[in-house]
């Protein structure tokens, strides 16, 4: 079932690189949430994607909000990417798929390498109150969210 803006984000708990479970419920409840889902980690477009909101960081943080990153690869080499990347964020397992299914972002064939079970890129914006305010599900994994309309949906939610 797609995701809609307006509507209360699916709630998951799975765990960080640090083996701690995180919480979507948590998070919103004291911040907004940007919610990326990375195909693979150590590929191209996935770490200029996560570098880039490395090198945001502070706009993210200033605009109350809490970044995690989403994969089906595994806590072990989440870790090391986000160790090699020095990724100020949580990155979070999804080994089992279970949350890329709820988020309408798993390619069940991956375009590429013919791999089946891969995270789409996608984003989200999730504000204090659980609910999505932003939405986009790329259809090709080479492309990048569009950082500006995520930072403008963070805008929104904290004038409301």
């Amino acid at each position: 079932m797609p995701i809609e803006i307006g509507e209360q984000a699916p709630d998951f708990t799975l765990y960080n690189t640090e083996r701690n479970e995180i919480s979507l419920k948590d998070l919103s409840s004291t911040s907004n949430v940007v919610l990326l889902f990375f195909p693979l980690a150590f590929t191209g477009t996935c770490t200029k994607e996560l570098c880039s909101t490395r090198d945001e960081i502070s706009e993210y943080e200033n605009l109350n909000a809490t970044v995690i990153a989403i994969s089906v690869d595994s806590l072990f080499s989440l870790g090391k990417f986000r160790q090699d990347n020095e990724l100020p964020f949580d990155l979070l397992s999804d080994f089992n798929k279970e949350v890329s299914r709820k988020y309408d972002s798993l390619y069940e064939e991956f375009p590429l390498f013919g791999l089946k079970g891969v995270t789409k890129r996608s984003a989200f914006v999730i504000d204090k109150h659980g609910i999505i305010r932003y939405a986009e599900i790329l259809a090709d994994a080479t492309k990048l969210p569009d950082f500006a309309k995520i930072k403008e949906a963070l805008e929104s939610c904290e004038k409301s």
